[in-house]
């Protein structure tokens, strides 16, 4: 049986290390070896029996692509390291999990469902906004959105320059001065839903978020996760992405 045959950058992106972009500068940077020998064209192929370091840590072989659900609780970065010393939601995992990417990012004040995965390709493939994934949220905002604002979020808003495609928006319930909103949106911009509802006049105060490509958060508890089998459509579509990335 032939051995399958990747490109060098592909596996590396594929990992986690980091972006296939970034593993064709390392590479032209002099900084990955293979079977010891540093190698300079990010098109050289590799197969699962090759030895590959990047800046000189032995790349582990991806296993089988895996997913889970983690119920993100206020207060953790969604990042492997900060900057300023907080604490992330990696530092969270059980360390039995591995080493995780998470598939987009929620913000420090921002809970609910967030995916991760041990597939560097499959969490690009998660994020690319050409798939137009559904995320669902329950967002709390100050005021009562008004008719008018709520058929300009569907039509698309720009603010600060920056143009957002149609947003969702029923009224679930009000509570005194606040109000329950349920938010769909495909882009999944960077803090989206705050920038656009505070342009109108509405401060979020709470955002959750239950839903994902059709991947619901229900009743696990905060701080838990758990692994979920892909869906077979999703797969589908990722068979035909990397089908695509090899032409």
């Amino acid at each position: 049986m032939e051995k399958e045959l990747n490109r060098v950058a592909k596996v590396i992106a594929r990992s986690g290390v980091c972006s296939r972009r970034d593993a064709e500068r390392k590479i032209l940077a002099g900084s990955v070896e293979v079977n010891g020998k540093i190698i300079d064209s990010p098109a050289l192929n590799v197969s699962n029996e090759d030895v590959i370091k990047v800046d000189g840590v032995e790349l582990s072989h991806p296993d089988e692509t895996r997913l889970f659900i983690y119920n993100k609780p206020v207060g953790l970065i969604t990042s492997h390291r900060d900057g300023q010393g907080r604490p992330t939601v990696f530092e969270k995992l059980p360390p039995e999990y591995g080493r995780l990417l998470s598939v987009g990012r929620l913000d420090l004040n921002s809970e609910g469902l967030l995916l991760l995965t041990n597939d560097g390709e499959f969490q690009r493939f998660m994020e690319s906004p050409k798939n137009e994934f559904e995320r669902i949220y329950r967002v709390r905002v100050r005021g009562i959105p008004s008719k008018e604002d709520i058929k300009k979020l569907k039509s698309g808003i720009t603010v600060d320059g920056v143009h957002y495609k149609s947003i969702d928006v029923k009224i679930e319930k009000t509570q005194s001065s606040n109000t329950w909103i349920i938010v769909k949106l495909t882009e999944g911009k960077n803090r989206e839903i705050r920038r656009t509802m505070e342009s109108l006049g509405y401060q979020v105060n709470r955002l959750i978020r239950i839903s994902y490509a059709g991947l619901q958060l229900r009743n696990l508890g905060l701080g838990e996760i758990y692994e979920v089998q892909i869906p077979k459509k999703i797969l589908e579509l990722y068979r035909e992405y990397k089908e695509n990335l090899k032409k």
